[in-house]
């Protein structure tokens, strides 16, 4: 079989095939007789958790586990109002459920679509089945850029190799014959040919690797792993805190006993950041949801986060600035070549492959009547991207026979040929031109390309995604660098990415230094690359990686696999090879590079919002946290009771995050998550906890009278309140409508509580007098400044 183009997408979803005349495969009987006795591939490719294991990563978690108790206690010592806490955790739980529920959906709608289905053969016939579908014994048809997804031994081979990379780590295919193993998890990089299944379900490899590949995962990431260390060192800091607290409120102070309970059960319950992880999984499943609208399959979760950390994006061109199809605009004969023998030759050479690309199925399109088309080949050179040509030989009408080269026409030349300056002028016109060349050589030979007689040039011109130039556009304007990587030649590909709008010098790489420091720069400065092969995708991809980038990788051909899978992200296209879709964790089943756009956004509003809204519970944690610490050390009452920290923390934390959380964003995510977040936490819980303590202090020793303790907590309440509007107000910055409607509503809302009758009862709030609420105002101005100043100080005292 003959391939052509290095680049071209390979349509994973083959067409039904006339009866073969080779083996005729597992008879309708012997496939249902299989499946009765269980040989089947029945190991289930999940795109999610289950509705079970949903439920229970929601509601059993430690931090609902302490609160649950001290929910149930307060609900046999204390009003209804100071359980509010508890009914919000029972509301965000269940709103994290139904999320990522939806998600679920999401996900497993849109992993049916792009499931790959092999094909076998039964009864003499090539059909499609879907992976679970495959039993023991089946015959596999396999083709370049097919995934071989269970274990077998090769029964055809039509100059097959097979890139086991994946598995071995060699990059080198390797050639497979009949009666050689073929394992899952390789992939088909040349040739086709067919193997029969000797081992599937779960004891073939390729059951982890796909259910691997496409699992709904929330771990293994920067966010998730940050957020994890931030809870540790909270849990270390709530247990002697606490515990102090316990013994204070209920030993040391001689109050009754239900309102120690419900004091001491106020002064614990603000110190957990339970909404934090419940917020972060929201957001991630809502920005599922979000990218499966447009048809956008996040085969694993982190990569949503991971896109909006990338600085730099590879691509290829073909299938991703290009789309897919291509015309035959030219034949140039020479040599004194006939024209009309070209053709025929062309003809014989696109009916050589039952798998055309789209190099191959343009020229067929152009010439389907040639007289050759009717001639089987003697011998068949699969494309390789490696040595970037093909080649088939016939028999002549005198029994001669000859070998046909066709490929690049920089490979098959000689550098002083003069056909090369005809290519180099039609390549700064951006078309793809392709060298159709008379072997000297048998095709099996080790160099079947020395000596070759050039013949006649074919030039195609490739048709422009008209989405490319505004996507590359947006990659500019966000300070993301785009840098083209194709096996086709440089002059080309840069005219192309020229004409899109991309600037820069291209570059041909087999001129790159092997060295990898001397690649890594080289890799910087230019812009384009052309004549890559595989390993130096992957070679590349690495080189940028050792600069401190983080790289995206798009792809559509099996010469893209080992690049996707060493890039930080890895993008196909869903009319890619099967091999690549099952590398990449993000899939385009659209096919629209377009897309990408939204994925990268989509990605910066998560975790921009996360890193934001993150600082707003944990300042809340680090006051709680103090004062506890702070109650303990005067040996006092603690100020407030569960109604009034619930009040707090929905007014300024619960109800804002959620809205900053699902905000637009579109800044880049920058790396050290933790650092970021403590550096801003710490000070504002500090400085927040302190001025609330003072102005508990001052109370104390204002009021006196059977009242005093909660007019000495209202006071507290809005010096507390007023300073955590404040650390609202500066998180929500840069302003916009939206954003100062959202702070001034929470104010209202407050004010709203302060005067409504009925409202100062139930949340036992009520200013007494003038002195010490002014006094409370006052303390909350001056915090509030000292908090602005020691925030600037620390952005620029320790940059991030």
């Amino acid at each position: 079989m003959t391939h052509i183009d290095a680049g071209a997408g390979l349509d994973p979803v083959h067409p039904v095939a006339p009866p073969t005349t080779g083996p005729a495969g597992l008879t309708r009987a012997q496939v249902a007789e299989r499946v009765a006795r269980g040989e089947v591939n029945d190991v289930p490719v999940r795109s999610s958790r289950s509705l079970g294991e949903i439920v229970r990563a929601n509601v059993f978690t430690r931090f609902n586990a302490i609160i649950g108790v001290l929910w149930v206690v307060t609900l046999f010592v204390a009003p209804i109002q100071d359980s509010l806490f508890g009914f919000v955790i029972l509301a965000n739980t269940g709103i994290g459920i139904v999320q990522e529920w939806r998600a679920k959906k999401t996900l497993d709608s849109l992993a049916v679509i792009g499931e790959a289905r092999p094909t076998v053969r039964r009864d003499g016939r090539a059909v499609q089945v879907p992976t679970s579908g495959i039993v023991l014994g089946d015959l596999v048809e396999i083709g370049p850029g097919d995934k071989i997804v269970v274990d077998g031994v090769c029964a055809e081979a039509d100059g097959l190799e097979v890139d086991e990379s994946l598995l071995t780590g060699e990059a080198d295919p390797v050639v497979k014959r009949p009666g050689e193993q073929v394992m899952s998890g390789s992939f088909v990089v040349a040739g086709g040919g067919a193997f029969q299944a000797t081992k599937v379900g779960r004891e073939a490899y390729a059951a982890q690797l796909a259910e691997e590949a496409s699992r709904f995962t929330l771990v293994h990431s920067e966010l998730r792993s940050g957020i994890s260390t931030i809870l540790k060192y909270v849990t270390w800091m709530m247990v002697p805190a606490a515990l102090g607290l316990i013994v204070t409120q209920l030993v040391a102070k001689s109050n009754d006993f239900k309102g120690s309970v419900a004091r001491t059960i106020g002064g614990i319950i603000p110190m957990v950041p339970e909404g934090l992880v419940l917020l972060t999984s929201v957001a991630f499943a809502i920005g599922v949801i979000r990218l499966g609208r447009k048809q956008c399959l996040v085969q694993e979760l982190p990569a949503i986060e991971g896109l909006a950390r990338v600085d730099t994006v590879c691509l290829d061109k073909t299938g991703t600035l290009t789309e897919g199809g291509m015309d035959v605009t030219g034949l140039k004969p020479l040599n004194g070549a006939d024209e009309g023998r070209v053709r025929e030759v062309l003809a014989a050479l696109g009916a050589s492959d039952p798998r055309p690309n789209a190099s191959l199925q343009a020229i067929i399109d152009a010439y389907p009547d040639g007289h050759g088309a009717d001639r089987r080949p003697v011998s068949t050179l699969p494309f390789s991207s490696a040595r970037k040509y093909s080649g088939a030989a016939f028999e002549e009408g005198d029994g001669k026979v000859a070998g046909w080269l066709l490929g690049a026409p920089d490979v098959l030349l000689a550098p002083d040929d003069p056909a090369l300056a005809e290519t180099g002028r039609l390549n700064e016109q951006g078309l793809r031109v392709l060298l159709l060349a008379r072997a000297a050589r048998d095709l099996d030979g080790p160099d079947p390309a020395r000596g070759a007689r050039p013949v006649a040039l074919v030039v195609l011109e490739q048709r422009l995604r008209p989405d490319a130039a505004e996507t590359l556009r947006y990659f500019a304007d966000q300070d993301v660098q785009a840098k083209v990587i194709s096996g086709d030649n440089a002059v080309s590909v840069g005219a192309v990415a020229h004409k899109l709008g991309l600037s820069g010098r291209a570059v041909d790489a087999r001129r790159l230094p092997a060295d990898p420091a001397d690649l890594a720069k080289a890799v910087d400065r230019a812009t384009v690359f052309g004549r890559v092969t595989p390993q130096q995708k992957r070679e590349m991809v690495g080189a940028l990686q050792s600069e401190g980038r983080t790289v995206a990788m798009t792809g559509d051909g099996v010469n893209d696999v080992l690049a996707l899978k060493d890039a930080d992200i890895g993008v196909s296209m869903g009319s890619g090879s099967e091999a690549t879709r099952a590398v990449a964790q993000i899939v385009l089943l659209n096919n629209s590079f377009a897309t990408l756009p939204s994925v990268v956004a989509e990605g910066r509003r998560v975790i921009g919002n996360i890193t934001r809204v993150a600082t707003l519970f944990l300042v809340k944690t680090v006051y709680s946290v103090l004062l506890a610490l702070l109650v303990v050390c005067w040996q006092v009452e603690y100020p407030f009771l569960p109604r009034h920290l619930t009040l707090l923390s929905t007014l300024t934390i619960g109800v804002p995050a959620f809205f900053l959380a699902l905000a637009p964003n579109k800044e880049r995510a920058r790396p050290h998550f933790v650092r970021r977040v403590m550096r801003y936490s710490i000070p504002g819980g500090l400085l927040a906890g302190v001025a609330t303590f003072v102005t508990y202090l001052l109370a104390r020793h204002h009021y006196t009278g059977a009242g005093a303790l909660s007019a000495e907590t209202s006071a507290a309440t809005l010096t507390l309140f007023l300073i955590s509007m404040w650390v609202l107000a500066i998180i929500a910055r840069p302003y916009t409508w939206w954003r100062l409607a959202l702070v001034a509503a929470m104010g209202v809302a407050f004010l709203f509580v302060l005067t409504v009758p009925w409202l100062q009862d139930f949340f036992a709030l009520r200013l007494v007098g003038n002195t010490m609420p002014w006094t409370a105002v006052g303390v909350a101005v001056v915090a509030a400044a000292a908090l602005e100043l020691v925030w600037r100080w620390v952005g620029r005292r320790f940059p991030v």
